[in-house]
């Protein structure tokens, strides 16, 4: 088992109980983590190629054009899990530039899809490097919005460390889990506000002997999911 292993568990636990929902996604582990939970605990979950076709372990099962996701997303039929070059406590997240918008030092994505994502369907995170230049008191601009603004779900975070929620009365990050070989201190050192910490935090759940040879044999026998992971 390795790091990449537990990350791409913990992406597929995101979509646990969605049901017949639509899993999008920005990177490699999150797909292998969708993909994963459609053969294992989530079967009815739908799984696109990112154009026009739905999949079931690689067979075609459907036809979804993209003018269609929009009404998927219009319904909250859907849970996507982007990724965040910056996000905060609330949730708040930043993928358009680093600096004052005005002028900023780096031009990044966009805002793109994430106003109407964070707005209407669950949205989840993979960060894979956290660190305090991710997890900031203040995004430089908000493309996806937090919980004080008014999201409609973000779900869970997993990074390379742990798996974060917002699982508190005033819907503030929290600490959910911490990865195997993490501690919580290596989670507070990369994390640059105040995270909710509980008296006791889990490890995260470990992959299954299925769950293993699904990923080593059949989503990713090349291992590409290593190199997302350091």
């Amino acid at each position: 088992m390795t790091r990449a292993d537990v990350c791409v568990v913990a992406c597929a636990e995101a979509w646990r109980g969605d049901g017949a929902v639509l899993a999008s996604y920005a990177g490699l582990i999150p797909k292998l983590g969708a993909r994963l939970a459609q053969l294992t605990f989530s079967p009815d979950l739908l799984v696109t190629d990112g154009e026009a076709t739905l999949l079931r372990d690689e067979q075609v099962e459907g036809w979804l054009p993209y003018r269609a996701v929009f009404t998927m997303v219009a319904a909250g039929r859907r849970h996507v899990m982007m990724g965040a070059s910056q996000l905060d406590r609330w949730g708040n997240q930043n993928i358009s530039c680093i600096g004052d918008w005005h002028r900023p030092t780096s031009q990044l994505l966009g805002v793109r899809g994430a106003p109407g994502n964070t707005v209407n369907h669950p949205t989840s995170y993979w960060v894979p490097r956290h660190s305090p230049r991710v997890f900031v008191e203040q995004v430089d601009m908000v493309s996806g919005i937090g919980h004080d603004r008014g999201a409609y779900e973000i779900r869970l975070i997993v990074t390379d460390l742990a798996v974060l929620d917002f699982a508190t009365p005033d819907r503030s990050m929290r600490l959910r889990s911490v990865h195997p070989g993490v501690t919580v201190d290596d989670v507070v050192t990369a994390t640059g506000f105040p995270l909710t910490i509980p008296d006791e935090v889990p490890r995260t759940r470990e992959p299954t002997a299925e769950e293993l040879s699904l990923l080593r044999e059949h989503l990713d026998p090349d291992g590409l999911r290593e190199g997302e992971v350091r």
